[in-house]
């Protein structure tokens, strides 16, 4: 009898991410209204239209956009999430930009932790929240098991450019002073204690952070700045040898300036690593007329961001792109962009 067939009802309930939470159907629609919507919802994401429709003020606009493929995507300090958000805000900041607006894009391994991505996302918002900006548009992919790790983002941001401002790192002067928010090397070094295998017993954890508030403060009394960079991936070895090289200047740094923290310099003398070299995700380098200079680290030390901010050395005409560093014993030695991949995956 047909009567006695019965038709299970669809499994509306998982513990994992399922390829069918990537295809546009129920499932698709649960994901965005269960873990998205009540942890970015905004009046213009609300909308769910196809596109963000946006009130920009006037002027001149700033765009970015970044992928984050950390590995673990839970580390001391941080998530990808948290990555992702500050990453893109402090890309737009460093520019003399005020970050307003963000989007992300999910790529989800299949069998992904549902929980795991309510963590993130919560992340997410909470660093958006602490940024003032807002998640204002999003894209979810699923791929097959084995094809993505874990988890992928994407996050590009939309910022509005002060019009009192004019950064590049094409700018710096010989006599312009150097600063450098705090310790280096936190970020790479949590990610190396959290990836698998390796494990050091001490209380290392990311500085991953938003710093548009200290920029702008920055700014609004020192607009006479020449340039910032967050020294993510190379380090600060890497940004110090664009900004000498793009504008055709030397750069000494003193050793004795540059705050490495010991559990830190205890890792990467373990694994043979520069600190210069390694990732930081919360730190800024700022390029400042000497005259100025006390000025902004005055402001940078009154930020919890920039509590331990120092000036680490200062522009030179001789030995034009190149970065010297004056060593604790008296000597000099080139500091030079990191060679090769030592710590992948950091970002």
């Amino acid at each position: 009898m047909i009567e006695s067939f019965n038709c299970p009802l669809p499994i509306l309930q998982h513990a994992t991410v399922q390829m069918a939470h990537g295809a546009g159907g129920r499932l698709s629609q649960d994901l965005m209204r269960q873990v998205f919507m009540p942890r970015f919802s905004n009046r213009f994401l609300d909308q769910l239209d196809d596109q963000a429709k946006l009130d920009m003020p006037s002027g001149r606009i700033a765009f970015t956009t970044d992928t984050y493929v950390v590995t673990p995507c839970f580390f001391p300090g941080g998530t990808i999430g948290t990555l992702a958000v500050n990453g893109t805000v402090n890309d737009l900041a460093v520019g003399g930009a005020r970050p307003l607006y963000l989007s992300a894009g999910f790529v989800l391994e299949e069998g992904f932790s549902i929980a795991d991505l309510e963590r993130i996302a919560e992340s997410m918002a909470d660093a958006a929240r602490k940024a003032g900006v807002l998640i204002v548009a999003g894209d979810t992919k699923v791929v097959q098991k084995g094809s993505c790790d874990g988890i992928f983002i994407n996050t590009s941001g939309i910022g509005v450019l002060r019009d009192d401002v004019s950064l590049s790192c094409r700018y710096l002067k010989p006599g312009d002073s150097i600063l450098l928010s705090g310790s280096v090397g936190d970020h790479g070094m949590s990610i190396m204690t959290a990836r698998e295998g390796l494990s050091f017993q001490s209380s290392l954890s990311s500085d991953c952070a938003s710093l548009n508030h200290m920029i702008a403060a920055v700014l609004d009394e020192v607009p006479e700045v020449h340039a910032m960079r967050d020294p993510t991936r190379g380090g600060v070895a890497a940004v110090l040898n664009e900004l000498s090289l793009s504008s055709s200047v030397g750069i000494v740094i003193e050793e004795h300036a540059v705050s490495v923290r010991d559990e830190v310099r205890g890792a990467c003398e373990l694994l043979g690593i520069d600190p210069l070299h390694v990732a930081n995700e919360g730190k800024l380098i700022a390029a400042v007329p000497s005259e100025a200079a006390s000025r902004a680290l005055d402001i940078m030390c009154s930020f919890e961001e920039g509590r331990h901010a120092a000036v680490i050395g200062s522009v030179t005409a001789e030995h034009p792109g190149m970065v010297v560093m004056r060593t604790a014993f008296g000597t000099r030695r080139i500091v030079d962009l990191p060679l090769g991949e030592s710590l992948p995956r950091i970002c």
